[in-house]
């Protein structure tokens, strides 16, 4: 039995002091009556058992005046810290937390100077026994600050779901706080046109519509103010006499795949990307898999650009080439707010309609083979926690926005297959109660079911029979859909995305299992459903991690083999590095192109000026556009370069030079030292010891981490005074393998985890022939 140990190593440096700051902002909490001060350990330790996370340095209804602005709190239970601003900015907080007990004070730098008006704020953390989401209530404050208002528009006429004659005026209504520099139309994505203001305050354009024959069309209207603010207004549709609404096609039965930003943008804005998908979702050799032939192509706004508004006809020539080669293509959406699950809410269902919209009016705008043919809706509302606390009012919200949304298409005259991606357990709620929805009460998928032209189940577990399995958790869709004549509706997604290191167990993904296992529990769906009318057949998520998911892991891992290709990426188009706080440096970069797929961004990392883009100085690799370079010492400027790769492993050229350094802390840093994984036959261990980086002392601490490949289990643990931990996986039994360990997050009282100086940073076990 060999045991391999991967290793990769960077250099040190000393300095250190800072938190003086953020324990002046706890002292000033508590002296505020804005946190109670310590009550007795007992109450410490009840208090520990839950998540606890708070908005403490504003109420509901405080006035914030324009600039930066400090809004904080306190945490218990709780990590990874982020506030949320009216559900469009998301800002990671910094946490001051000396006793490595994740508890404590936090606080995230708001620019209230972007905006105007009401504003809401949430925390969001991750709960640090179960990885779950743990929320702090919201707290709603108010900005005077007219340089930031966003004109309010609406179209007054002609009457949305209307019929327009020959010619009709467009006439738009707007609301501002600033003097209105334009007001103007569009139709059917076309150029927009200056409106002009009449007596009565409204701005009217006179438009054609004969011109352009029996049809349906999209009218939107902006705003630009004088301080360069742009409104925008929901969509109007309307139709001249004659027009006929398109019905929508019928579903076919097979295999899907998701494809989320990351990898959608490099497809429509890097066309050589195509030819990698076009050969991977057409493979059937490697696996014996079913060809993928339903792509759901995420479109969000995503490095900032909006796809589908800013480069249309890129997305055009990439819809159009698709269905050149046979493939149906889906707009993938969420809730058009960030995070995108907000978007389930009544007060944000305008975000929601927009984001719809946006493929409605792509559709209406292009020619019929450079039309998506559907959209998958991926709103997600049971990450929200009133998901239960408020049962079952978001869930009705929820449906609400699912009905707002096909009320929008069916105004819009387009016959494109809209269908939710939806969880496993929506026929079971968690209070194990039905919901009245319409005067009707059902299970919430079964009412998502009536609403929409097809359900695509998130049911993933990594076994198709047994309970839970893949079969039984989809039963009940599967028998509604044939109940209520929806053939081919129900499509059951299983995931390949590695999950361990959310709340999520292992048993959620096939990543542990790797391909082969997957098609051949993915054939049992298959004969299960194969007679059943409803079954659409089966989706997989997603596209970036498919593409890397093995045979099996081991030393006999078969991968799917790219296409031949010799000729290296572009050099990215530019570099930033920015200081996050005493450890953490934030690394964006321009889109590299290349004639394939870019895999993947390499950072490299020196604390000289002319370090070397070499193996020794490799920080991490990145898919996106951004990198979080962390674990780093205080007070130390550090130097990046970056890279693209191709998947045929071809390194582009190196980029210019970026910089920025730490800042300070009175926390010393520790790192991992000689963590080794062996494997006995049943399952692995991992064994590593907890040190100084400065003394090379030992450091009691508690590890939280994860195993790996053919491992998913997540540890929690302590060390013993030496330092030393050693924990053990799950079961696996396997005559060859792959299984390694990943430290998450290492907490002790004074000190803070260095993970870049980890000694080796990564280890793992191999076994077998």
């Amino acid at each position: 039995m060999a045991i391999k140990l991967r290793t990769a190593r960077t250099g040190k440096s000393d300095e250190r002091v800072r938190r003086i700051a953020l324990l002046l902002f706890a002292v000033l909490l508590v002296l505020t009556g804005a946190v109670a001060p310590a009550q007795s350990a007992s109450a410490e330790q009840t208090a520990v058992q839950t998540p606890q996370l708070t908005i403490d340095t504003h109420t509901d209804g405080a006035s914030v005046a324009p600039g930066i602005v400090r809004i904080g709190g306190t945490y218990t239970n709780v990590y990874a810290i982020e506030l949320i601003v009216n559900a469009g900015k998301l800002l990671d907080a910094h946490l001051d937390d000396p006793d490595g007990d994740d508890s404590g004070v936090w606080y995230a730098e708001w620019n209230a100077a972007e905006y105007d008006g009401a504003v809401e704020l949430v925390a969001r953390g991750v709960d640090a026994a179960t990885r779950y989401a743990a929320w702090s209530e919201p707290v709603r404050v108010s900005v005077d600050n007219p340089r930031a208002n966003i004109p309010d528009v609406s179209i007054v006429s002609p009457a949305d779901g209307g019929t327009v004659g020959d010619s009709a005026d467009i006439r738009v209504a707007v609301s501002a706080r600033n003097r209105l520099k334009q007001v103007q139309v569009r139709v059917n994505g076309g150029p927009w046109r200056n409106a002009a203001q009449k007596q009565d305050g409204t701005y009217v354009v006179k438009w054609n519509f004969r011109s352009s024959g029996e049809r349906y069309f999209s009218i939107e209207a902006r705003a630009t103010d004088a301080e360069g603010n742009v409104g925008r207004s929901l969509s109007t549709y309307v139709r001249t006499a004659g027009a006929v609404p398109e019905p929508t096609p019928a579903r076919g039965r097979e295999r899907s795949m998701w494809i989320w930003e990351n990898a959608s943008y490099n497809l429509i804005l890097n066309p050589g990307s195509r030819h990698v998908l076009d050969v991977m979702a057409s493979d059937t050799a490697t696996f014996g898999q079913e060809p993928v032939r339903t792509l759901y192509l995420g479109i969000a706004a995503h490095e900032g650009i909006d796809i589908a508004e800013d480069e249309r006809q890129k997305l055009r020539d990439f819809v159009s080439w698709a269905h050149g080669r046979g493939y149906r293509v889906e707009a993938l959406i969420a809730g058009g707010t960030v995070p995108p699950f907000f978007g389930a809410y009544e007060r944000y269902r305008k975000e929601a309609l927009r984001e719809f919209e946006k493929v409605l009016n792509y559709n209406l705008s292009s020619a019929p083979d450079e039309r998506f043919d559907g959209v998958n809706v991926d709103t997600e509302p049971y990450i929200l926690a009133d998901f239960k606390t408020g049962y079952p009012r978001l869930q009705i919200e929820y449906l609400d926005m699912l009905a707002a949304l096909m009320e929008r298409k069916e105004a819009s005259g387009l016959g494109l297959s809209v269908g939710p991606a939806i969880p496993r357990w929506y026929d079971s709620s968690p209070t194990a109660e039905k919901i009245v929805w319409n005067g009707q009460e059902k299970w919430l998928s079964e009412h998502i079911q009536d609403i929409a032209d097809y359900i695509a189940i998130m049911d993933y577990r990594d076994q198709a029979e047994g309970s839970p399995g893949i079969i039984a958790q989809a039963q009940g869709e599967i028998d509604y859909a044939n109940a209520i004549g929806k053939p081919n509706s129900v499509v059951i997604g299983v995931e390949t995305k590695d999950i361990a290191d959310g709340g999520d167990p292992e048993t959620i993904s096939f990543r542990e299992e790797g391909r082969d296992y997957m098609e051949r529990e993915l054939d049992k769906v298959e004969a299960a459903f194969g007679d059943s009318p409803s079954f659409g057949g089966i989706a997989l998520h997603h596209y970036d991690t498919l593409r890397e998911l093995p045979s099996a892991w081991g030393p006999e891992a078969r991968f799917w083999q790219p296409p031949a290709d010799s000729k290296p990426p572009s050099r990215v188009g530019w570099l930033k590095a920015e200081a996050f706080d005493h450890q953490r440096i934030d690394i964006a970069y321009g889109r590299a192109k290349d004639n394939g797929e870019v895999k993947e961004y390499r950072i490299y990392r020196g604390t000289e000026p002319g370090f070397p883009a070499d193996e020794a100085h490799l920080a991490g690799t990145a898919r996106g556009l951004n990198f979080r370079d962390q674990g780093l010492l205080p007070g130390t400027t550090y130097y990046y370069k970056v890279s693209a790769v191709d998947m045929a492993g071809n390194e582009g050229p190196i980029s210019a030079r970026a910089s920025a350094s730490t800042g300070q802390t009175s926390l010393k840093p520790m790192i991992v030292q000689g963590m080794s994984v062996a494997y006995d036959g049943s399952r692995a261990t991992v064994t590593l010891r907890i040190v100084d980086l400065e003394t090379g002392e030992p450091v009691p601490a508690t590890v939280h981490g994860r195993f790996t490949f053919m491992g998913g289990r997540y540890i929690s643990a302590a060390t013993g005074a030496d330092g030393v931990l050693t924990a053990s996986s799950e079961a696996v039994s396997a005559v060859s393998g792959e299984i390694g360990f990943a430290p998450r997050r290492v907490m002790a009282a004074g000190y803070y985890w260095a993970g870049a100086y980890d000694d080796p940073r990564e280890a793992s076990a191999v076994w077998g022939p």
